[in-house]
């Protein structure tokens, strides 16, 4: 498996950095965008990345500009999304392959995004949301959702069972209603970064195996 680098400039003040892991063989890409308070070097999107390129997918994480120097407060919704399509276009260009074999996922804010372009711009194989940001804590009463219903590409939704950002009481009604194109996973005791209630005595890299062993499969089902 080869290793890539990749900067990529947005504009003289917004750039970002991305990480490439190449199988010798491969039919399928997964672009992996971080989440708001932490970059693509998290333990969560560094064990994701290599997992699943372990098992014969591309896989490329990325930063977004503000992570990239270390802010905390996010970009513009724009530069994010301009983000997403920067590195969209990097890949394409560098492997030839068509978005019909691109996957889109992220964690949290990440995927959110990924959601929003793929609402705009169709045709991609897939969409991950590892931690989908429903609402805002407490704020179940106004979820974050219209994006959803516009995306003809098949999701796939991995939520803790106590995401504060995305009850499920709320989110189960929304995902039922989204026909044939969504499909739910729920990590039973897990919070909005899956970390686990102590009693269940499951490990954290337990947890992440499931990710990739679960996303891979999915991934395979939906390839073109």
């Amino acid at each position: 498996m080869k290793t890539e680098t990749h900067k990529i400039t947005l504009s003289p003040k917004a750039y970002f950095s991305s990480n490439w892991l190449i199988p010798n063989q491969y039919d399928a890409i997964l672009l992996i965008a971080p989440g708001a308070g932490k970059d693509m070097h998290s333990e969560f999107i560094s064990h994701l990345h290599k997992g699943i390129a372990e098992k014969g997918i591309m896989t490329v994480k990325f930063n977004f500009p503000y992570l990239e120097i270390g802010r905390n407060a996010p970009n513009t919704p724009s530069i994010l999304e301009d983000t997403w399509l920067a590195i969209i276009d990097a890949v394409i260009a560098q492997t030839g392959f068509p978005k019909e074999k691109i996957f889109l996922s992220g964690k949290s804010m990440g995927g959110r995004y990924a959601t929003l372009l793929a609402a705009k711009m169709d045709g991609f194989a897939g969409i991950i949301l590892y931690g989908y940001p429903l609402h805002a804590p407490g704020r179940k009463d106004k979820p974050r959702s219209e994006d959803l219903n516009s995306v003809h590409s098949p999701m796939l939704f991995f939520q803790g069972s106590r995401d504060s950002l995305c009850e499920l009481e709320v989110f189960k009604p929304l995902v039922g209603k989204i026909q044939g194109r969504a499909d739910l996973r729920i990590i039973e005791g897990g919070d909005h970064s899956f970390k686990m209630l102590k009693r269940l005595n499951r490990s954290d890299d337990s947890v992440l195996d499931e990710l990739v062993n679960d996303s891979v499969k999915w991934i395979n089902e939906h390839s073109k």
